[in-house]
């Protein structure tokens, strides 16, 4: 009995196929928690596709993922003096932000973060003259720009690119590859005919792994049910029924990640009404599951345990059975699973 992810591969397979068509040089990206499906698996992906690149997030899964995929590994959070050394193979490629890190990475090979409108990290205007000296000790691969998702200020991401194209050429730096995120495909190949003599490569995550969400799904097994009728006290905290039903016991807690939420942003007067709406709900112990049975998203009973969650089922739904399993909406990236399922 467990929390099972469901994955209908040849359609993952499709869609991962459709993505890798519409990039050309696309570098897939396998970081945390391996989007849901675990670094080894992904990694076996992206060798089964003849990616000859992998993107993670730290050189600590650099370190775990280096004995699954034989390809180049380009670590994404910038490398920074002072911090601890993980033994890598040198086709390991450090991600720097500053031109201090490119001076003390000698003999590493490095990609640059350029500053976007992102504002988390990389090399500003100003500092590319001081690039020129810095990068004869290293093995440039190129430059990197990470954008933001949401542009509502209606900025062009293509136009945020020609600007650092034009002041990298300005400043006299080679411009054989730059490393891009968040652009769609149109924009890329915008990109590429405009600058030839450069190559673009995206790397991508969610889109690749989680772009279908129809291919993949999570349901938790039904372990126990027991019937309660209105007043009768339960659980941990001995709270009653507020009217008769059942007491589900289903797998999927609080260590596969069930009952753990991401802070999100709204935007619009409906999303925000219904986080206020669910936030005054949990003032009262009223908290909507993840698990869905006969048709409905059904209330956690109390807040979900370590490995199982209870739910509350009235009486005037169909009875769950052992053996069942419900759908559950859950999130890949804060998600581990008992198990995966091929289909």
């Amino acid at each position: 009995m467990a929390l099972s992810l469901y994955v209908d591969t040849a359609r993952w397979r499709a869609h991962q196929k459709s993505v890798i068509d519409q990039f050309p040089g696309l570098i897939p990206v396998c970081k945390g928690n391996g989007y849901g499906f675990g670094h080894e698996r992904l990694a076996d992906e992206a060798a089964r596709f003849g990616s000859d690149m992998l993107a993670v997030g730290t050189t600590y899964e650099a370190a775990k993922i280096k004995d699954w995929f034989g390809g180049d590994l380009l670590v994404l959070t910038p490398f920074r003096r002072g911090e601890e050394p993980v033994p890598l193979p040198d086709r390991v490629i450090r991600s720097v932000s500053s031109v201090d890190g490119v001076r003390a990475l000698v003999g590493a090979r490095v990609v640059i973060e350029c500053m976007s409108s992102m504002k988390r990290h990389g090399v500003h205007e100003e500092e590319l003259q001081q690039l020129h000296s810095a990068i004869e000790d290293v093995r440039l691969e190129g430059f990197a720009l990470h954008l933001p998702l949401d542009r509502p200020d209606g900025t062009d991401a293509v136009e945020e690119v020609i600007g650092w194209m034009d002041r990298l050429r300005a400043a006299r730096l080679p411009l054989h590859t730059m490393f891009v995120s968040h652009l769609r495909a149109d924009e890329q190949a915008r990109l590429q005919q405009q600058f030839p003599q450069t190559r673009f490569r995206a790397r991508i995550g969610t889109r690749l792994w989680l772009g279908d969400h129809e291919a993949t799904e999570y349901r938790g097994a039904v372990l126990d049910v027991t019937r309660v009728a209105k007043g009768d006290r339960f659980g941990y905290r001995q709270q009653k029924a507020a009217s008769d039903g059942w007491l589900v016991v289903v797998a999927g807690g609080t260590s596969h990640g069930v009952g753990l939420e991401a802070p999100k942003a709204m935007h619009g007067v409906m999303p925000r009404a219904k986080g206020v709406a669910r936030a005054g709900l949990a003032t009262v112990n009223r908290n909507l599951s993840p698990f869905v049975w006969a048709g409905k998203q059904r209330w956690f009973a109390e807040p979900p345990h370590m490995q199982v969650s209870i739910l509350f089922v009235p009486s005037d739904a169909e009875e769950p059975r052992v053996g069942d399993e419900l759908v559950a909406h859950l999130r890949h990236t804060t998600t581990q699973f008992d198990r995966l399922v091929e289909r």
